[in-house]
């Protein structure tokens, strides 16, 4: 399986979402949160649909089963209200790593009079892919620094066998890696895992509940799946003005890394 560099610069949208109480109360009971007040991390569900068109475009949905979420990088420029917002995407960068080929899309969302509500850079990892025309970028692509210190950990959270499912449906985001065992498989997998966006909710809620903050930018690389029923640990310390973070699993080993809230 190839990916070829030239779809570098491709774009979809504006894709026109409508925010609702609805929508926002959804996402947080999928958290296990009884609030209507937006998540920090709900940009994801109204990216959803420019990420498929992108995928769709680009021919990337015919190997969507060698996709896993690689690293995530949400910059929020204002709060979330219930509106009409409008979601353009594109392609910025494709890069050949040792597992694969690593693809980029990125995200920007206007309000109907044309103000930025939220910008996204969004790494996919294709597993054995191999890139064809060379490393491409349009943009400049930051990985998350390394921690310097180990961090101490602030709580755990459970991650019940159906979270996936309500997640999807809550979020409105569906790939059958989450939802299919046939699926999942048949990619390779023991069986389906977890959103890795839910991975990364669930985590920045836990954190929320310790240390406060304002939160104006959350990224992180991801290092690992999660199997599902489970339990992952939150470590977690503020260091100036950002929260650096981390999840890992019940054996210890990271499946969030590099987090940092700003």
């Amino acid at each position: 399986m190839k990916i070829s560099s030239d779809i570098v610069g491709r774009a979809a949208g504006p894709d026109q979402q409508h925010i609702d109480k609805r929508w926002l109360m959804a996402y947080n009971a999928a958290l296990g949160e009884l609030s209507d007040k937006p998540h920090p991390l709900f940009p994801v569900c109204y990216e959803w649909p420019a990420t498929q068109a992108l995928r769709e475009s680009t021919g990337l949905q015919k190997i969507n089963a060698q996709l896993v979420h690689a690293q995530h990088d949400l910059t929020i420029h204002r709060p979330l209200r219930e509106e009409k917002l409008f979601v353009s995407g594109r392609v910025v960068a494709c890069l050949q790593r040792k597992p694969g080929t690593l693809v980029v899309f990125r995200f920007e969302t206007q309000d109907d009079k044309g103000e930025p509500v939220s910008t996204t850079h969004y790494g996919m990892l294709y597993r054995g892919v191999v890139l064809e025309g060379g490393d491409r970028s349009t943009a400049s692509i930051e990985d998350p620094p390394r921690h310097e210190r180990d961090l101490p950990l602030i709580g755990n959270f459970s991650v019940a066998a159906t979270t996936a499912h309500v997640y999807t449906e809550c979020a409105r985001i569906w790939n059958p890696i989450h939802t299919d065992v046939a699926y999942a498989r048949a990619a390779g997998l023991s069986g389906i895992i977890l959103h890795g966006t839910a991975t990364l909710a669930f985590s920045v809620s836990r954190i929320l509940e310790e240390l406060s903050i304002e939160v104006r930018r959350v990224r992180c690389r991801f290092a690992g799946m999660v199997p599902m029923p489970g339990t992952l640990a939150v470590h977690a310390s503020r260091v100036g003005d950002e929260i650096l973070f981390e999840t890992r699993d019940a054996k210890g080993q990271a499946v969030i890394e590099r987090g940092r809230i700003g």
